[in-house]
């Protein structure tokens, strides 16, 4: 995953100056059909009419790499979501900061019915 550039420029500031940087207290997992972009200008899957909603996470770190400690679910889809390409994390349930983003290693059409997981352990945001 790589950091937004919001969360780039929260780092640096805690790393390198004196001035203090509101860390969020929670996360929470979204879903794009088109890239987010370091400046979170994809398009989020859209909750109107498809039970879509961002889901919450947690966190553990390991070394250099922090990823969720447990599995995500989101809610059966009422409605097609069109094809998820990328997922984000987010300081907030809706609006908010992006922290962080990926590509999926692979896109998923998502459906009526269907159900999106993520395994415990599939985030993964690696500082190099």
């Amino acid at each position: 995953m790589s950091f937004s550039n919001t969360y780039e420029t929260n780092v640096l500031t805690w790393a390198f100056t004196a001035t203090s940087v509101t860390r969020p207290t929670a996360w929470y997992i979204a879903l794009f059909t088109t890239d987010p972009a370091e400046d979170a200008s994809g398009t989020e899957v859209s909750a109107s009419g498809t039970a879509y909603a961002r889901q919450s996470a947690s966190f553990t770190v390991s070394g250099n790499t922090a990823s969720n400690s447990a599995a995500i679910e989101f809610p059966t889809a009422t409605a097609t979501y069109g094809t998820v390409t990328h997922v984000g994390v987010y300081d907030a349930l809706t609006g908010g900061n992006l922290i962080a983003y990926a590509a999926l290693t692979t896109s998923k059409a998502i459906d009526t019915g269907d159900v999106l997981r993520l395994p415990l352990g599939e985030l993964n945001v690696t500082l190099d």
